[in-house]
């Protein structure tokens, strides 16, 4: 299916794929990606091989899905999960590492690498380290400076806009359908309890709430307002897969509304 991408009046869909590594299985790729816009392809760093990647790739073409590189801190032992010591030289040379690999597998089946979404402690390392943000935007300007960036939106995206801006890379702010978030915006530590929504109407309302631009109850009990481009979700298991698919359908019902 296809689905245009230019100016969305409803945010994106995007969901990490291809986080198998060799005969372990994670995820249900072939399940979910027909109901995404995005698929954030894992590089090998957190996960994957070139096999899985390939294979990644090829699926996300069969179904029109927009493709990302999904790069991460060196550490497939814990799944990317675990913050390194890594200068800002080394993040910078470690993306570029990443989406140079993914892109060679891209540009064999015939289509590229669209944007880029750093995973899981890269990801939030960079939201509260500017000198890490920079370093990571720095890598996505020099490879390609056309490649949209993804960055968590938070409750003051301004001080991540303004360095954008400066740096002249295209951010697309993304909020995720099962997390629960902080009164800064930020993402509630997995170690907390409730962190992660796991009832898919909780998941559902909450990709609505966020698609029509109204206000999530944070974990202090107060309002917060996200303003996203794109949402995260999952699709590691049935339950995960029947709401993606869900709420695919209630953004078609909000688009036709």
């Amino acid at each position: 299916m296809s689905r245009s991408v230019s100016a969305p009046a409803l945010p994106l869909l995007n969901c990490d794929m291809g986080e198998s590594f060799g005969n372990w299985k994670i995820g249900l790729d072939e399940e979910v990606m027909p109901f995404v816009d995005c698929a954030n392809i894992a590089c090998g760093f957190h996960a994957s091989d070139p096999s899985i990647m390939r294979r990644t790739v090829r699926l996300a073409v069969q179904h029109d899905v927009r493709i990302g590189a999904h790069p991460a801190y060196p550490d497939l032992q814990g799944f990317g999960r675990r913050s390194m010591a890594c200068s800002p030289a080394e993040v910078e040379d470690m993306l570029l590492y990443q989406i140079g690999a993914l892109e060679g597998i891209c540009r064999a089946e015939g289509t590229r690498v669209q944007y880029v979404k750093p995973h899981g402690a890269l990801y939030n390392d960079m939201a509260a380290d500017p000198t890490l943000l920079r370093a990571v935007m720095q890598a996505v300007v020099r490879y390609d400076a056309s490649l949209p960036l993804m960055v968590m939106a938070t409750a003051d995206p301004a001080p991540m806009q303004a360095l954008a801006d400066e740096m002249g890379i295209t951010l697309w702010f993304e909020a995720f359908a099962d997390r629960a978030y902080d009164a800064r915006g930020h993402l509630v530590s997995r170690r907390e309890p409730g962190a992660v929504h796991h009832d898919s109407e909780v998941i559902i309302a909450q990709s609505v709430t966020l698609a029509r631009g109204e206000a999530l109850t944070d974990s202090s009990g107060g309002q917060l307002v996200l303003s996203a481009d794109t949402l995260c979700v999952h699709g590691d298991n049935a339950e995960s897969v029947a709401a993606v698919r869900a709420i695919r359908e209630a953004f078609d019902t909000l688009a036709g509304a």
